[in-house]
């Protein structure tokens, strides 16, 4: 669960999901005063927004590309937070594929989320929140990881078998909770700007 208190991570690096040669679709202004934008989603905390690459640059669909402070090859700045809807078609396609080779990248952070998870009630567990998993799931992998922590997905998958793809899973509740602004629990994803008065 996202850390209360203390700010969130700023975003270093980012995975490309689309790339508009003519701007957002909610840019009324004609083409030709329209400039490139690039939609991509954040790998810390899987923020969606839209970049401003440098002239000529054309980054690659599922490419990462660094955002943060200091010399960029391909970004020239971060535009700003976009909510899932503002996505292209074609970002909406990519997303899942892209947040599980995201997930494979950073594996070990998601292998610790399977084996430190516990419960957020006396009736719900963190796990639960997992599109697929149920009670009977949910015990299956607490009573594995008693017998030792997982030390990758596949192991995880292995050992618990009603758990087939982890990547997956994890993909999907991620987009749940960038759909959803008002989701109760978010595991993964920071909750949208709230806009100002």
């Amino acid at each position: 669960m996202t850390t209360r208190g203390k700010p969130p991570e700023r975003e270093e690096y980012t995975w490309v999901l689309d790339y508009l040669p003519y701007g957002s679709t909610d840019d009324k202004r004609p083409s030709y005063q329209k400039k490139p934008v690039v939609q991509a989603v954040g790998e810390k905390n899987f923020v969606l927004m839209e970049l401003v690459p440098k002239e000529g640059k054309i980054p690659d669909i599922q490419s990462r590309v660094y955002i943060g402070e200091g010399d960029r090859d391909e970004i020239d700045h971060v535009k700003h937070r976009i909510s899932y809807n503002n996505l292209s078609h074609g970002a909406q396609i990519e997303l899942p594929f892209i947040l599980e080779m995201n997930i494979m990248h950073d594996e070990e952070r998601f292998v610790k989320f399977f084996n430190d998870a516990h419960p957020i009630t006396n009736r719900l567990h963190m796990l639960e929140l997992l599109p697929g998993i149920g009670k009977k799931l949910m015990w299956a992998i607490i009573d594995e990881r008693k017998k030792g922590p997982f030390s990758s997905l596949e192991e995880l998958h292995e050992r618990v078998g009603g758990v087939h793809s982890p990547q997956k899973i994890i993909a999907n509740r991620i987009i749940e909770e960038l759909k959803e602004d008002n989701i109760k629990y978010r595991l993964f994803t920071l909750p949208p700007r709230r806009p100002k008065h």
